[in-house]
């Protein structure tokens, strides 16, 4: 009565082993350096970082979703739309 359970729990384990955890590991490597991009609402390079985490765990379930940890020009446009990380993606 066990063994399908057993079974099932061990699929998983695999698909996290050799499939989730190095496309996570890919994708945090990818996005963990800070990156110098054009801010579109000041019209000037801004110095970013990427929250890798985050885009690390969305990865798993389909295209990373981006968002800025941090910005040179926070705190004074803190609320921003975040429309630099359109050319980060690439």
């Amino acid at each position: 009565m066990i063994t399908p359970w057993i079974t099932v729990a061990a699929i998983l384990g695999l698909a996290l082993l050799y499939v989730f955890f190095p496309l996570a590991a890919h994708t945090f490597q990818r996005y963990r350096e800070k990156r110098v991009l054009r801010c579109p609402e000041e019209a000037a390079l801004a110095e970013i970082n990427i929250d890798a985490r985050y885009a690390a765990f969305s990865s798993t379930v389909g295209k990373p979703a981006l968002r800025v940890r941090d910005c040179n020009f926070w705190p004074k446009r803190k609320g921003c739309r975040q429309g630099c990380l359109s050319e980060s993606a690439s």
